[in-house]
């Protein structure tokens, strides 16, 4: 399991020099919050560096690296947003990254990976098929592999949002994440049930794309087939080692499947309650939380909630295509 102590160092770690992840706000919806009778607050990971927090998890464990591996190079898998983060992370720590992304992934996400310098190698095929050939390229080539979820640094590195969460509201009632490989909610529950063991913890997933929910519910990981959604960043398939598997077993206390249309209704709410462009995987969780109020309403009646606003890397054209139907 994950150690709160590690949590802890690695929320100070990324946030020296020459590393540049931001403390982001955790904003009071007053918009949602009249209109629901919760107290809703988002933490805007959206106004991170890279338009995502997955740059946590990425500095964390690069600048965990030795001074030989980090001079040898990198190599990662990512549908966009951990490429960013390691894009950016390994930039500005002068080391050389490789990435392969699936083909489906955003154009925005992989135009803005190669302009941060990482070399960026498209994989005919999905997330999962992306990490088994680059974790076969760093063992070929002997350049440590970044994972997205499946390591222990990256894990403490998304922590820190939670350690975030808890120091702006240590009032916080419940924290809705949308769930890929279970990394961010994992490193989150942790840390803030070691603060607060009576914080409810909510996994959202797009319906069309739930690998890691059926893994929860049989408590293996397995092959499952996915459709498109437009929680692209949590789609995929799941490492069948995942050590998030056992880590999310013991700090999830609700899983929320949400429809496509609940995604695009919460995208759209966003923009028009508090202004803000977020991607599909956040509007995950945003549509789990609302999901969550309207089904047990009494039960979320003035609690604070905090809603991990996860990232904003969506293109404007598909934007303004979801959120105009």
């Amino acid at each position: 399991m994950i150690n709160i102590d590690d949590i802890i160092a690695a929320n100070g770690r990324i946030k020296t020099k020459p590393h540049k992840v931001l403390q982001t706000p955790l904003e009071k919806s007053l918009a949602l919050s009249a209109l629901y009778g919760v107290n809703i607050f988002l933490k805007l990971e959206n106004l991170q560096l890279t338009g995502s927090f997955k740059l946590r998890g990425a500095t964390n464990k690069i600048a965990s690296l030795n001074t030989d591996k980090q001079q040898n190079g990198i190599i990662t898998a990512s549908s966009g947003n951990h490429g960013l983060g390691v894009a950016m992370a390994a930039s500005l720590m002068g080391i050389q990254a490789d990435i392969y992304v699936p083909e489906n992934v955003s154009t925005t996400k992989l135009d803005a990976i190669k302009q941060l310098g990482a070399n960026a190698i498209l994989v005919d095929g999905d997330s999962y098929l992306a990490e088994t050939i680059a974790r076969a390229q760093s063992e070929t080539s002997g350049k440590a592999y970044i994972s997205p979820y499946n390591d222990e640094a990256v894990i403490c590195g998304q922590a820190s949002v939670g350690v975030e969460i808890m120091a702006q509201n240590p009032h916080i009632d419940a924290i809705f994440v949308a769930v890929g490989g279970g990394g961010l909610i994992g490193g989150i529950g942790t840390y803030a049930k070691s603060i607060k063991p009576e914080v409810e913890i909510v996994a959202c997933w797009p319906d069309m794309a739930k690998s890691f929910y059926h893994a929860l519910e049989e408590g293996k990981i397995y092959d499952v087939e996915e459709g498109a959604t437009l929680s692209d960043g949590t789609a995929g398939g799941v490492e069948h080692d995942a050590i998030t598997l056992e880590i999310c077993q013991k700090i999830i206390d609700l899983k929320i499947l949400v429809s496509e249309d609940e995604i695009a209704t919460a995208m759209r709410l966003i923009a028009e309650s508090d202004r803000h462009i977020i991607e599909g995987s956040a509007g995950v969780a945003v549509a789990g939380a609302l999901q969550a109020i309207k089904a047990e309403p009494q039960k979320y009646k003035n609690k604070n909630i905090a809603i991990v606003v996860c990232g904003r890397n969506i293109s404007f054209e598909k934007f303004m295509s979801v959120v105009a139907n």
